[in-house]
């Protein structure tokens, strides 16, 4: 067995959370060794967030030049869906980290390449691809940025066949002539609209609703969009049991109906990897934990953090990629000295905006960008809140396609008169969310924001509306 090897900090997971807290902690003057027993970078520049939106964005396009007469007129062809393919693949460097380990080097980290598991307090072995060991002892902090993984859900012949999930979709060589999606969230949802929009026949099913998280009115837009384009989708519809015949998909959606396609893909939600990393011989639940704001996990001897999605918070790579911010800074302050256990909200230590102001964007067309919380949510946390909202028909709207279709919602909180939570839907809607980011992080008071005048004519008007229409 070999002998321990000391370092300030160890970081198992090297995707874009574990690279941001490695690279934070190096950056306050302390040394870091990131593993890595896949490819540096991790889901979200190989298998989600890039190869996804690079399947998307090219049928985005194509319609948005087909919605302005003139532009429509000159198009007289249909998606190169092989084009669209290695587009996608480009992202991905076809799915070589070697860029990503340069950075990794470059940025004053050591990488180990391996199988991480905590042996004890603050000592991780790695066990590499040829069966060797490596041992690190952590001075300071060890820290999980292992992600989450698919849930599979419990679908009669389900686990015996070769589904997708979604990174067999996003990197994906051929596109088939007919694919099921089980799961109306986001990632099902965003897949569904891409191979449709590349010549598959596409059956969405979902066992509730679609896009269930999001306000009624602008998931109502999404579904509008999808079943224009083709997508067939059946809610509140339970997938019983699923088998193949003749190499197709056959699932069984009750009442005797079936449902058959060449590929299936699950999308039905995903769950903290934490189990396999040793922590329950720390006396530690593995599959429930969550990591306070600062990223330490409780009960963990004040050396363990979690970040992203190991660490039971928001599922979403940008606040993961905030919350590592945070996290580093947390551990190089109390490395220091210059910070106890405690740290104030919207500090440099603390992700507070996971409790608050929470940007998410579903990339369909038309999209769906929201932050805060919706009048439901401010409501159950308390909040005496009201809503406002309305169709986005202002001047900007109409120059940006012929017949947009939108809507955008407010929530104020009445006792504080700020806003707490925006909602847009409508094509490129995205590209405001950041305005609402900053009026509910800033906590601006109504009567301030009334002063910040939007460019005419722009589709960002509709703030002016949506603030008349609350009586300003």
């Amino acid at each position: 067995m070999s002998e321990f090897e000391t370092t300030d900090v160890i970081v198992i997971g090297a995707g874009a959370v574990g690279e941001n807290v490695a690279g934070r902690v190096v950056e306050k003057g302390l040394s870091a060794v990131l593993v890595e027993a896949d490819l540096v970078g991790g889901e979200c520049s190989y298998w989600a967030c890039m190869p996804s939106k690079a399947l998307l964005r090219p049928g985005t396009v194509l319609r948005a030049a087909r919605g302005v007469a003139g532009a429509r007129e000159a198009i007289t062809g249909t998606l190169d869906a092989q084009q669209v393919l290695e587009r996608r693949t480009s992202f991905t460097s076809d799915w070589d980290d070697s860029s990503q380990e340069e950075w990794v080097a470059s940025a004053g980290i050591t990488l180990q390449r391996g199988w991480a598991k905590v042996t004890g307090e603050r000592e991780v072995t790695v066990t590499h691809s040829d069966g060797s060991e490596s041992r690190y002892r952590a001075t300071h902090a060890v820290v999980l940025a292992t992600g989450s993984t698919p849930v599979v859900p419990p679908v009669d012949g389900l686990a015996d066949l070769d589904y997708w999930t979604t990174r067999e979709a996003t990197s994906a060589r051929q596109v088939p002539a007919s694919l099921a999606v089980l799961g109306g969230g986001v990632a099902g949802v965003e897949l569904a609209q891409a191979f449709a929009r590349l010549g598959s026949e596409v059956t969405v099913i979902a066992r509730s609703g679609i896009l269930g998280n999001y306000p009624k009115e602008a998931s109502d837009l999404v579904v509008e969009s999808l079943r224009g384009e083709g997508i067939t989708i059946l809610t509140d519809t339970t997938t019983n049991a699923v088998r193949k015949e003749d190499s197709l998909f056959v699932l069984d959606v009750g009442e005797g109906r079936s449902i058959t396609a060449e590929k299936l893909l699950v999308s039905t939600g995903r769950h903290p990897h934490t189990t396999g990393l040793g922590l329950e011989d720390l006396g530690l639940e593995a599959k429930g934990i969550r990591s306070d704001d600062t990223g330490l996990v409780p009960d963990g001897g004040g050396w363990l953090y979690a970040v992203g999605d190991a660490g039971g918070r928001v599922q979403l790579t940008h606040q993961g990629k905030y919350e590592a911010r945070m996290t580093g800074d947390a551990i190089a302050a109390r490395a220091h000295g210059t910070l106890s256990d405690a740290a104030a909200d919207w500090s440099p230590y603390t992700a507070t905006a996971d409790r608050a102001a929470v940007p998410q964007v579903v990339f369909t067309d038309p999209e769906i960008a929201m932050v805060g919380r919706t009048l439901e949510q401010a409501r159950k946390d308390g909040v005496n809140a009201s809503e406002t909202s309305l169709e986005i028909a202002v001047a900007g709207s109409s120059l940006h396609s012929d017949g947009y279709k939108g809507w955008a919602q407010m929530v104020v909180d009445e006792d504080r008169h700020v806003i707490v939570g925006v909602t847009f839907a409508g094509p490129e809607v995205s590209e405001m969310l950041h305005a609402a980011t900053i009026a509910v992080v800033g906590e601006v008071p109504l009567d301030r924001l009334w002063h910040a005048v939007p460019a005419y004519p722009t589709v960002s008007e509709v703030w002016l509306r949506l603030l008349e229409k609350y009586g300003m």
